[in-house]
């Protein structure tokens, strides 16, 4: 830490990614605004935020899952976590507003990424190479989503912004507000949002059960409880709530600009599948109450209970952010960029109270029950000098981050850890006479503070992960025509063990696993080569990216096989037996843990590899103007030894029409999923589906200067079985059935 801090003095700077606003209307592959004007040849999709502020309220995931070689891990409609060309977790980086969003979607499959995207500019995804410049580990890319709210321009004329949706789906509504004007040279900006869905709709029969997980528990009830979820038309604890407030208020002029935001997220929603919890009270409950109960009535108290139970999340989260530039114009300084945020987070998972519930009852039952809190708190610096002259852009960053994570409760499944990292970073780029070439290092200084605790003799191991490691990306771009131009790009990215994959140690009951980290565990090494061609005349359309990313030491969490388990289980068998006479009041085997599956994150070589195409025309129709194109994507994953790597979305069709005429847009999509075949071990195959979707957006003027939007949007219109290969509860937590609804946004 120490030689990196000497260095600093010198040096001194973020990648904290400030990005320009671009005017776009459509998702496109353009370069790269996230460092100012600099160009950065790798692509970059730009979705305008009307797009997605036209359109249904999603996740974050859902709301980009239809671009080629992005698609989500879900977990119910709330939580979406997205997936870059087969990059999940700690591989793919969130940020907001160009810094990377501290909450805990890292630490569970369950957890929501914790972003708003009420009133956005833009939301930009960096894939391949070029993304290690702007956060750190970025193996698979970057998400930014880019607001207004500290305003780097002054605010021409005031704005409000009121909007209504409704959804027929999950029979939810959701409402927002936004104000912004300049008050004596003062920007203030202002949103407020507030949604309620329900329990989402399904096929009748989209919910699938294995048998297997519930041979413990007696055939007889579990047959009928697994007939009747089968024929539900909905999802149970699939219901999710959400309020967003956030201030913002910026002074700018020639000088540059300084502002402030206060972002407040408070959300609640339930989670439909939570690992063999379950099956686990209820096997209990065989056990323990047959004495008491005859067959028939426990099978009533169980159906009862099974759809009475309720488990939810909540979560808040606070973040301050200062931000600002400063035009410097000195003779080696061209301007300075500098950030701080400070975020607060929790997520708390917890039981509902049984319909009937004695408050009396002992106390073990409300300890069964006692919620889990997840805490994330982070403090980041930054800055970045422009030392750019007239025949390279050069820029000079530095980047400090300092986040304690916490996890207390039923599921504390590691135990607190700290992750502090220094970066410094440099980025040149420069055209010469036929070519673009852009070169990005980063050096990383990562601390990664944790302890595991043995779960059978109470022995804690503490460990201090202390590690440097670099990166580097190069792109060259060349112009082979004004219509038509290829880009090269190669980038070798390092990536420390996140605390999960190092400190793990505990019942993942989002997974269905009992999962163990491995301290040992050494740095990722991603050695990506991509290569792009586009193809633009106006009339006639095309791109193809093909990609090859080798993963030295990739790290996976990989099931245990049923030998091992079993020997597992003996062992702790054989220990709750010399243990009974001390615990007595323990009714659960393998610490209380059912039948979770045994996963351990390990390391092995992995290679990437896929691509995507797109090709369409626009045409003249009507006095208005029709786009029509296809896009594929496809991406391959496997381990050196032949294995598949786990949870890889299959091949995709997408085919798209779109037409515009004056105030109107119609969208129409198909989005065709094929079969995924190619499973990693624990993993069953998945069917392929066709996910059709339209959109009708019509504009109205009002009086002065007012305007109504009013969107009707139709989802999953063929009312389809869909499941994400992706989720680890795919099928008994398929994708929404058919959803209808309309949205109005008024500005005044």
């Amino acid at each position: 830490m120490k030689k990196l801090l000497s260095t600093l003095t010198i040096l001194g700077a973020i990648h904290t990614n400030e990005i320009a606003s671009q005017d776009v209307e459509e998702i496109i592959v353009v370069t790269s605004a996230l460092i100012d004007t600099t160009e950065i040849t790798n692509p970059l999709y730009v979705i305008d935020g009307d797009e997605i502020i036209d359109d249904a309220t999603t996740s974050l995931g859902d709301a980009i899952d239809s671009y080629l070689g992005i698609s989500i891990s879900d977990y119910g409609a709330a939580v979406g976590q997205p997936i870059i060309r087969g990059m999940s977790g700690p591989r793919v980086k969130i940020l907001k507003n160009g810094m990377v969003n501290r909450d805990v979607s890292g630490l569970g499959a369950d957890h929501l990424n914790d972003v708003d995207l009420n009133d956005i500019e833009q939301i930009e995804i960096v894939k391949g190479p070029s993304s290690l410049l702007y956060a750190n580990g970025t193996i698979g890319g970057i998400i930014n989503v880019v607001d207004d709210c500290i305003a780097a321009m002054n605010y021409e004329l005031p704005e409000l912004k009121v909007g209504y949706e409704t959804q027929s789906v999950n029979d939810g509504s959701s409402e927002f507000i936004n104000f912004k004007n300049n008050f004596n040279g003062f920007n203030v900006n202002f949103g407020y949002k507030n949604t309620e869905f329900g329990n989402y709709d399904v096929p009748n029969g989209a919910v699938m059960h294995e048998d297997e997980d519930h041979d413990e528990h007696g055939d007889e009830d579990h047959h009928d409880e697994d007939e009747h979820e089968e024929n539900l038309g909905f999802i149970n604890n699939s219901d999710f709530a959400v309020e967003a407030t956030k201030f913002g208020i910026s002074r700018a002029g020639d000088w540059g600009y300084v502002g402030i935001s206060i972002d407040n997220l408070e959300s609640l929603y339930g989670i439909p599948f939570h690992g063999d919890e379950h099956g686990d009270e209820h096997g209990d409950e065989d056990h323990h109450d047959e004495d008491e109960h005859d067959e028939d009535e426990h099978g009533d108290e169980h159906g009862d209970e099974h759809e009475e139970e309720r488990i939810f999340s909540t979560t808040d989260s606070e973040s301050f952010t200062i931000k600002g530039s400063y035009n410097v114009n000195g003779n080696l300084i061209n301007k300075i960029d500098y950030t701080y945020r400070d975020t607060e987070y929790t997520l708390t998972e917890a039981h509902a109270e049984e319909e009937g519930h004695d408050e009396h009852e002992d106390d073990e039952e409300h300890e069964e029950h006692a919620p889990t809190v997840f805490a994330n708190n982070a403090t980041e610096y930054g800055a970045i000098f422009d030392i750019s002259n007239d025949i390279r852009t050069q820029k000079l960053s530095f980047n400090y981050v300092d986040e304690d994570s916490s996890i207390v409760g039923e599921e504390a499944f590691m135990n607190p850890a700290n992750n502090e990292v220094l970066t410094l970073g440099y980025f040149v780029g420069q055209d010469f006479d036929l070519f673009h070439v852009d070169f990005g290092l980063r050096l990383d200084q990562v601390t990664r503070t944790g302890s595991v605790t043995d779960e059978d003799h109470g022995d804690v191991d503490n460990f201090v992960i202390d590690d440097d490691i670099s990166s580097f990306a190069v792109s060259i771009g060349r112009d082979i025509t004004d219509t038509f131009n290829v880009n090269l790009g190669f980038a070798s990215v390092e990536r420390l063990p996140s605390v999960i994959e190092l400190f793990m140690n505990g019942p993942h009951l989002a997974t269905g696993r009992l999962e163990s980290g491995d301290p040992t565990l050494s740095s990722e090494t991603s050695n990506n080569f991509d290569i792009s061609f586009n193809f633009d005349n106006g009339e006639y359309f095309a791109y193809a990216s093909f990609y090859i990313n080798d993963v030295d030491n990739y790290i996976a969490l990989i099931d245990e096989d049923e030998d091992h388990e079993d020997e597992h289980h003996e062992d702790e068998d054989e220990h709750h037996e010399d243990e009974d006479e001390h615990h007595e009041d323990e009714d659960h085997d393998d610490h209380g843990h059912g039948n979770l599956i045994h996963a351990d994150y390990v390391q092995e070589d992995a290679e990437f590899d896929g691509y995507e195409i797109e090709f369409g025309r626009t045409m003249s129709l009507a006095s208005g103007e029709l786009t029509l194109s296809f896009g594929r994507d496809v991406v391959n994953a496997k381990f050196t030894d032949g294995h598949n790597v786990p949870r890889i979305n299959p091949a995709r069709n997408v085919y798209s029409l779109s037409y515009k005429q004056d105030d109107i847009i119609f969208k129409l999509s198909m989005k065709d999923v094929e079969k995924q075949n190619d499973f990693g071990e624990g993993e069953t195959a998945t069917a392929g589906y066709q996910m059709l979707d339209t959109r009708l957006t019509k504009s109205f003027d009002l009086s002065g200067k007012s305007k109504l939007k009013v969107s009707l949007f139709g989802k999953n219109l063929l009312d389809e079985a869909a499941r994400n290969h992706a989720s680890f509860v795919k099928n008994e937590v398929p994708l929404p059935g058919r959803n209808y609804g309309i949205k109005f946004n008024l500005t005044y």
